[in-house]
Formats: C-alpha cells, structure tokens, sequence
C-alpha cells in the first residue's frame, strides 16, 4: 500500500489552532465537556500498513424539541386504541416546524459533535451527508456545512450529499471508510453527517414519521470498528417508495409492497454476509456455521418498531432453514412445520410469522429491544434510523457490557439499497477510554427527550399545514418562538426572494 503522507503545513496548522484557542471564532470556540478529552488533531500521519479499526470514534443524536403522542393520534384520527402503540410500537413521534430545515438540522447537529469533542475544524478531510430530504436539486447541504469550517480556513474537504431513501447515511459511512483506507486520505478524520425530516400527508402514514440527524466522527482506532470486507449487499430496481412529486415533501409508498422488499432485502444481505464471515473463518480453520448466536446485538433502520422485531424473525427463520440435526429441541422447537417452506413465500404467511416472533422474543428482547428507543420516542429518522438506534444501544449498555462483542447492522433504503454488515466493539472498557466515553456521551437522551413539549394534534396538524403553506416558497421569515428550539440549534432565518436560506443559531 502507498505510503500516506500528512502534509507538514496542515500539522502546524492543526497543533497551532490546539495551542492557541484564542485562534478560533468565539462561535466555533469548542465547548468543554465533561465526558471528552481532546482527540489527536491528526490521527494517523503517516502508515506502510492498513489504518487499524477504522470505525466510528464519536457520534452525536439531535430530534427536534416538540413531539405528539402516538395515543393523542390515536384519538385525533378516530382509530382504534393501540393501532400505533401496540400496532407500529411507537409511543411518540417527533417533527420540525417551519423554522427547521434538513440543512438546520444538520448544521446543529454538526456543531454539537465538534463541540463536544472538542477537535480543531481543520481537522476534519471529509465530510459526507446522507439525506433524502432534498431542498435543491443541485446544491448540496454539504455545501452549507462548510460554513462552519469557514472561519478555520479549512476548505480542503472532500465529500458530498448521498441519496437513496433512507440508506444514504450507510453508504456515506462506507464513503468514508473506504476513503481513509485509500491512497487519498491524507490522515484527517472524517464525518459522516445522516438527516431527514420525515412527514406524510394527513392519515394513518402521517403516524409513521419522525424527524432528526446524527453526525459520527470516524477515524482509526475507533471503539466501534466496521468490520472489513463483511457486507451483504443487495440492490434492485422496486417503487415500494419513492419521491417524484417535487412540488411536495410527501412521498408515493405502497406499504405492503415496501415492507416485503424490506424482509427480501434481510434475506438476501443476511446470507451474503453469513457466506463472507464463513469463509473469513474457514480460511482461519474454524468450520463451524454462523448463526444469529454470534452477534452479540443487532440493530436496524427502523421504519416502525413492529417491523423489526419481525426481522429477529426473519434472521432465526434463515438460520433454521440451514440447520442440520435435530431441531424439534431447543431454540428451534415449534418450527419444524415450516421447514419445506421457501423464503420468499412466507413474507405474508402469518403463521410463521406469529411463530418465529415467539420463538425469538428472548432473543429480541435481548440483542435489539434496547436498540429501538429512540425511535419509539421519535419515530423515524429515515437515513438517520439506524444510527439513533446504534445510539440507543450504547445508552442501554454500560462499556463493560459492550466490550469485545459484535453488533450486527442492517440499512435499508426503499427502491431499494440494503446492506448487512458488523462492528466489532474494542476491548478497553476501562475508565477514560475511548470505548467508555463513546458510551457516556450518549447518557444524556432521556434528559433531552424528557425535556422535549408535547403538542396536541390539532396543533401538529396545524404546523404541517404551514410546511405545506412554506414549502418552496420565497421571500418570507418562518414563523414561530425561537425560543421553542433547545439551546444551540441553528434555524431557518429567512429565504429570499432568490431562494437562498439565510440561517442562526440559538444561543447556548
């Protein structure tokens, strides 16, 4: 491999911005925090070999600061009691105003990381954003991050907007990996930025949204390491979800149909991964199949919680299906009915459905159930989804708990792009470790959620009528209590009668 070369001035420059504080704008001054020491400015200058455990060294969660209540919606759209508590499992559903856009919230949510890592901005070499919340046809939000960089004069940064569905966020975290395992990474870190503002048009979908965004930092020697060359793609061309109205934010979803491409697409990445991991263990003398047994947690883009509990399923039902010996004992017992069954003929079958969720309740319970609170508490984040959850499990498990294990990921976008792929969580869950304050960083949630106003929905519906009034209009100020925002969050300011988006920020 080509040997990777830090340029000398941009080390200066980074140990000079660390040395001298006073070098940065009092706006982008790093706030001190309890649970992080400062990261190396420059990770990895200079390497013959591979950078090790490339992964995810800190990430940081934003949602907005208002949410209705699933069971006030429940009310509100006169169905019955449970449809989306127990039906969908959510509990309370996020949502922006006016005032908040994709490109707000991931300025905030940008700032926040920087903030409470407290890294130089020159320190950053790329930047990727995964949205499909699409504001401009051309000009990307990661343009409008790079105002924040602005002021630090780093404008040296690769990186763009990725889109498809909600599997935007994983491609732009391969994007980055892939880039600091080349030839073209100079030895910075990188960030990988993932957002959207779901909404639907009034009516039981409208339930199914959510809103927020989660920015990683990414780097060598990471507490949570993607585990390489183990990832099960699948792609195909489906209109189970999709976007063509420009005019509106709504999409066009046939949920039945998105919800079995959802199940084929597991499928599919699951037995490619399962090959790929065998075959890395063959070569190592170790015959033996893997199984969901071997991943120590599993996490998954979470349109609603329902519909993860029946992908545990899904992957036990994989399992069995290649299982040999006896399985009328154990954890298989029940199931021997469905083993003539194909696949893709049981998405609809309800049978085996209701027996593989009982089958794997323990299992549920005990690799994913923690995954999913925020998403209970905030509905879906689209591109975001399936790192809240990874967010969620960290808050759920102590360092100790968490060290040494492997946690599964499936990222799913509709149309559809779908990959199933690893973390291999570090050793060192000691005090002061990178691990220990990976995991701390993320105790503040219920705090913040806790924190949050609950709307009526008759006042939620009122404020999706104003993003329907606003959408794509020019020349106005958004309405609303700046006030309402959490402290830090940056806001739509204005747009012009050009169309350009004039943003600030809430003090902190």
């Amino acid at each position: 491999m080509q040997r990777l070369l830090t340029p000398v001035r941009r080390v200066l420059q980074v140990k000079r911005v660390m040395q001298e504080g006073s070098l940065l704008p009092a706006r982008l001054l790093p706030a001190v925090h309890p649970r992080f020491s400062t990261f190396p400015a420059v990770p990895l200058a200079k390497t013959d070999t591979w950078p090790k455990d490339v992964g995810i060294l800190a990430l940081e969660v934003y949602f907005p600061a208002q949410y209705v209540d699933q069971t006030d919606l429940e009310k509100f759209n006169n169905v019955g009691a449970g449809k989306y508590t127990v039906g969908l499992g959510q509990s309370q559903m996020g949502f922006c105003s006016v005032q908040e856009d994709i490109n707000s919230l991931c300025l905030t949510v940008v700032q926040r990381l920087m903030e409470r890592t407290q890294l130089p901005w020159d320190s950053v070499g790329r930047l990727e954003v995964g949205t499909e919340t699409i504001i401009d046809k051309s000009k990307a939000v990661k343009t409008v991050l790079m105002e924040l960089f602005q002021d630090s004069g780093n404008t040296d940064i690769e990186g763009i907007d990725t889109t498809n569905a909600c599997y935007g966020g994983t491609a732009s975290l391969f994007n980055a990996a892939n880039w600091m395992e080349s030839s073209s990474w100079d030895g910075r870190y990188a960030l990988v930025v993932c957002g959207d503002i779901a909404v639907y048009p009034n009516g039981n979908l409208r339930a199914t949204g959510g809103a927020g965004a989660v920015a990683m930092l990414v780097g060598p020697e990471a507490p949570l390491a993607l585990e390489r060359g183990l990832r099960g793609t699948h792609m195909e061309n489906v209109y189970d979800f999709y976007k063509p109205n420009v005019p509106s934010e709504y999409p066009l979803l046939d949920g039945s149909l998105s919800i079995q491409c959802y199940l084929r697409a597991l499928d599919r990445c699951y037995t490619l991964y399962r090959q790929k991991i065998q075959n890395k263990w063959k070569q190592a003398g170790n015959d033996q199949p893997f199984t969901l047994d071997d991943l120590q947690f599993m996490i998954f883009h979470t349109p609603f919680c329902k519909l993860v509990q029946k992908s545990v399923a899904r992957l036990m039902f994989n399992d069995f299906l290649l299982a040999s010996g006896d399985t009328q004992t154990g954890l298989y017992k029940g199931l021997e009915a469905f083993r003539g069954l194909k696949l893709e003929d049981t998405y609809t079958n309800k049978d085996v459905d209701k027996a593989l969720q009982k089958a794997t309740l323990n299992t549920f319970n005990k690799k994913t159930k923690p995954s999913l609170y925020l998403s209970m508490c905030n509905g879906n984040m689209y591109t975001s989804s399936l790192y809240g959850c990874l967010a969620s499990l960290l808050f759920h498990h102590s360092a100790q708990e968490l060290a040494g294990s492997r946690i599964g990921a499936f990222s799913y976008g509709s149309g559809l792009a779908a990959s199933f792929f690893s973390f291999l969580v570090s050793q060192d869950a000691s005090p002061g470790s990178p691990l220990e304050k990976l995991v701390s960083s993320t105790s503040d949630l219920p705090k913040r959620l806790a924190s949050r106003k609950r709307v009526s929905p008759e006042e939620f519906t009122e404020i999706m009528n104003q993003r329907e009034q606003f959408y794509h209009k020019v020349n106005f100020s958004p309405p609303g209590d700046k006030n309402s925002l959490f402290p830090g969050t940056w806001y739509l300011e204005r747009v012009d009668e050009l169309y350009r988006r004039k943003y600030a920020r809430r003090p902190v």
